[in-house]
């Protein structure tokens, strides 16, 4: 990884479960690759609570007790390693009540100013008693303020319903991006590159980016994009709305300023053109 590369780095916990049934590597392994690269953060180790991993109470509250004793291991070691100020704590659950457990444990490392990161998040519904909307609105009641959270593994449709939590949510990833590179490589049958990855991953960003943009209104009038099919040709006027909308995250710094390709442009352009073509 290229050292400028603003990363967080993630143990692997419900890959690693669903593949080889428990971590392939040790705790010393895992602050070995943290410690190889300027990682902004690194997640603690974690257990998982899935229902396809944890089928019933029993298991889901026995993985608490684990995901609690990994992050006192994991900081333990880290403290050892000198690498504790970057340790991001993880707490797990499939209930709201599970993660207040979870942070009441690990109250030593919840504090105002730290950033927490909320597992077990990826396969969730939005709505219901155990839904997203729940944990997240119940840990933003319980949490000191000043705690911030990472919600690992949350879909793209979901992310309008967390706008309500923005100042206590400091940060999402999604791996929509990965799975759609590795459908792409093989329905092209071509290989499953970087560069592949990178340009789903940009594509995922971008797309959401928009959609927040469009729903809160973020842009200034003169670039926000009509819902409606513009006279002249779409196409051409989907590309000066991407490019435009695109320009205008660089000037507010929601994007790199050596971002902006033609490529980018081109897939955001195309999801603006299907979007007005189903409104019209």
């Amino acid at each position: 990884m290229p050292a400028h590369v603003d990363a967080l780095l993630d143990c692997n916990g419900f890959t690693s479960h669903v593949v080889y049934r428990g971590f392939p590597w040790t705790i010393d392994d895992y602050l070995l690759l943290a410690a190889a690269h300027a990682f902004r953060l690194f997640a603690s180790f974690d257990y998982p609570c899935e229902a396809e991993i944890a089928t019933d109470r029993v298991a889901v509250q026995g993985r608490l007790s684990r995901t609690i004793g990994a992050n006192r291991e994991t900081r333990r070691r880290a403290e050892d390693a000198g690498t504790a100020d970057r340790l991001m704590p993880v707490l797990q659950g499939r209930t709201p009540e599970d993660y207040e457990r979870c942070a009441d444990a690990l109250a030593w490392s919840v504090l105002p100013g730290r950033i927490v990161g909320v597992g077990s998040m990826c396969r969730r519904e939005i709505r219901g008693s155990e839904g997203l909307i729940a944990v997240v609105e119940h840990l933003d009641r319980i949490l000191s303020a000043g705690v911030r959270l990472h919600c690992f593994g949350v879909k793209g449709s979901a992310l309008p319903f967390l706008r309500p939590f923005e100042r206590r949510i400091a940060s999402i990833d999604s791996q929509a991006y990965g799975i759609a590179a590795r459908q792409d490589a093989l329905r092209r049958g071509v290989p499953k590159t970087d560069a592949l990855v990178a340009q789903h991953m940009t594509r995922w960003f971008l797309k959401q980016r928009r959609a927040a943009c469009a729903a809160e209104r973020l842009l200034p009038p003169a670039t926000r994009a009509t819902p409606a099919l513009p006279p002249g040709d779409p196409w051409n006027a989907a590309i000066e709305d991407a490019r435009a909308e695109i320009c205008a995250l660089i000037e507010t710094g929601d994007l790199d300023h050596d971002q902006l390709t033609e490529a980018w442009i081109e897939q955001w352009a195309a999801d603006l053109y299907a979007d007005r073509r189903q409104a019209a």
